[in-house]
């Protein structure tokens, strides 16, 4: 029983990888990927809607993921310096591309 549940899980992880890596490696330009130009458009949607940035659980609860999924892209998109924000610190993210740089939201 273990052993056919976990076949098909190995395959589920390693195409979900392989999407991420090929995703990574085909940007929509230059500065950022296309999961990551979604995550800056909903930070910049939210925070002009709600005048305040989101916490990672709207994040979480928008793109349906987990919050270490979440938290990575956060850290990913601050090293990328796409945002900035204050550790430690509830809806500090902002968004430091440009506006017009920034993709709709899909």
């Amino acid at each position: 029983m273990r052993r056919t549940l976990i076949a098909p899980l190995t395959l589920v992880v390693r195409r979900l990888n392989e999407a991420w890596l090929q995703e990574e490696a085909n940007p929509v330009d230059d500065s950022f990927t296309r999961i990551q130009g979604q995550y800056l458009a909903y930070i910049a949607t939210y925070t002009k809607l709600h005048r305040r940035p989101p916490a990672e659980a709207d994040l979480q609860r928008y793109f349906g993921v987990t919050p270490p999924s979440v938290h990575a892209m956060i850290l990913t998109l601050e090293r990328r310096k796409l945002i900035s924000r204050i550790p430690g610190r509830a809806r500090s993210i902002e968004v430091l591309v440009p506006r017009e740089q920034v993709p709709p939201l899909e």
